[in-house]
């Protein structure tokens, strides 16, 4: 997996780093066709911003997350991402499952 994390208006430190990758290692280990992934930090007046974008097999997964501070905003940002990595596998792991349901419900 490709990781890119960009800073804009602040300065990404190595904890920033480390702490952006461990919450996004726990997400990824939900889905294993993550083939990148970028990662904007960025200051806006009052309000930090993290959103990253999530290049799955098949579908760009944008997620996007505004609190007062940083840490609270990468958070949030990674609550969003597993609901929708989550939601993502079980769309394609579901698909084609249907069929079979109505073709086994017909007698």
């Amino acid at each position: 997996m490709n990781l890119n994390i960009t800073g804009h208006h602040l300065e990404v430190t190595p904890a920033i780093r480390e702490f952006v990758t461990s919450k996004l290692e726990r997400v990824i280990r939900h889905f294993d066709h993550v083939t990148a992934t970028h990662v904007i930090l960025s200051v806006e007046k009052l309000k930090q911003k993290a959103e990253v974008t999530l290049h799955v097999r098949g579908k760009d997964i944008h997620v996007e997350a505004s609190e007062e501070d940083l840490y609270a905003a990468i958070d949030a940002m990674t609550d969003k991402l597993d609901r929708q990595v989550v939601k993502h596998k079980e769309k394609s792991f579901d698909h084609g499952r249907d069929a079979l349901k109505h073709q086994a419900a017909q007698p």
